[in-house]
């Protein structure tokens, strides 16, 4: 295989660019060449793998904790207001996201983009005539399996429901940004405009080799998808060389019973003290210890009682396995680690993509049902904590569904897929 110089294009939080680092990582070792291009904010996390790094305009951290960011957040199941969010989030961004974007690929001899990357690197890999390789998290190709990812009802209604909600996702998220998108085709790339249906057309055509960064254990790959789609296994990026954790965090979980973990990421709580009060009275309700996310703008410290926990952060690989369940947001990073360890998960879903993660984890059995954020109670949540770490079906599948996973080698099997797909 010829060694090449790849620069993988990714936008987001933590979970958005954590898997991407951990595929540089594999493509690297493979003897490729690796540049990273995302927020500044994740330069150390780069650096520290060895990439090679460019910085990106936007904070995930402010955009999420702005005014319209939590809008954003706040979209629920409404597809629509998701997208009039992200629109509004990004729009201000977008010119210089696409300059600095095409200065991070102009030696590069592949591109790889994650989902938002794509919205740059489909036009730079046509501007500088290199491969393009989307490497998406979710799934973008439509099918008959199952339904969109963005789609407001996460049930299987049959095929021709689950194909339609692909067709009106795709085109949800390309129509408010085409006008954008042809400006900045014409302006930084010097390209012509792409027609109406343009990047949906192009998705719906298969157009590009794609690696699907999930389990094939969590989500087949459709029997429709051509041979250039590859579900591959997820992308774990190991520790660093040396990580200890706290010992603090260390004695507390050898003072008793694994405790439920409970935390949401990078989203924004509308009122973390009301909903740290309500995490908490689910904990004592069902006799369970905690361990709290409380890093600033999510649970509170104030008041833990001594059989909870609080972190600001800690490595999913390390603290899932000592875990009795996982009580998060739904997004596909902590969905991933959660099942890895071979944890049940409690899934309260923001807006976005979490809906459907909540619902894989639903139909496979790896967890009770999911609650809405904004539908969340002590009574909602004690029933489901105690659901997840009380029955045994539940905890024996989740905990095969677990192993099943550790045996996939995703970034290896993401690796050998990228370079066929450049040979």
């Amino acid at each position: 295989m010829l060694l090449v110089r790849v620069t993988i294009l990714t936008f987001g939080s933590l979970g958005d660019v954590q898997p991407y680092v951990a595929l540089g990582v594999g493509l690297a070792a493979a003897g490729h060449r690796v540049r990273l291009a995302t927020h500044a904010t994740f330069e150390q996390l780069a650096c520290d793998r060895g990439l090679d790094f460019a910085p990106l305009v936007g904070d995930p951290h402010e955009i999420l904790d702005s005014e319209e960011g939590r809008w954003w957040q706040g979209s629920g199941r409404s597809p629509v207001r998701f997208v009039r969010g992200f629109v509004r989030s990004i729009k201000p961004l977008l010119r210089q996201a696409a300059v600095e974007s095409l200065q991070a690929c102009e030696d590069a001899d592949a591109v790889v983009v994650s989902v938002l990357g794509l919205f740059a690197g489909r036009h730079i890999a046509e501007k500088l005539g290199v491969p393009l390789v989307v490497a998406p998290y979710v799934p973008l190709h439509g099918t008959a399996a199952f339904p969109s990812p963005l789609s407001p009802y996460q049930a299987d209604f049959g095929s021709m429901f689950n194909r339609s909600t692909h067709l009106l996702a795709r085109q949800v998220m390309w129509q408010p940004l085409r006008r954008s998108l042809n400006e900045a085709r014409r302006e930084v790339f010097c390209l012509p405009p792409l027609p109406v249906f343009g990047l949906a057309q192009e998705i719906r055509e298969q157009r590009w080799p794609t690696l699907y960064g999930y389990s094939p254990a969590v989500l087949a790959r459709p029997p429709e998808w051509g041979e250039r789609i590859h579900v591959t296994g997820y992308w774990f990026l190991d520790r660093r060389a040396g990580w200890a954790p706290p010992a603090d965090l260390v004695a507390f979980l050898a003072d008793g019973p694994p405790p439920v973990y409970v935390g949401f990421g990078s989203m924004h709580l509308p009122d973390r003290d009301e909903t740290t009060r309500i995490v908490l009275r689910a904990l004592a309700e069902t006799g369970n210890r905690g361990v709290l996310l409380t890093r600033p703008g999510a649970l509170s410290r104030v008041a833990l009682p001594g059989n909870v926990f609080g972190i600001a952060s800690c490595p999913h690989d390390w603290l899932f396995p000592r875990m009795s369940a996982i009580v998060h947001h739904g997004g596909a990073g902590t969905t991933a680690a959660g099942l890895c360890a071979g944890m049940p998960s409690v899934v309260l879903p923001f807006f976005a993509d979490q809906w459907f993660w909540a619902w894989r984890v639903s139909r496979l059995g790896a967890g009770p049902p999911g609650i809405p954020f904004r539908r969340l109670t002590v009574r909602r949540l004690a029933d489901a904590i105690r659901a997840a770490t009380t029955t045994p079906d539940l905890r024996q599948r989740t905990a095969a569904l677990g192993a099943r996973i550790r045996a996939e080698a995703g970034v290896r099997q993401a690796v050998a897929a990228f370079e066929r797909c450049l040979a």
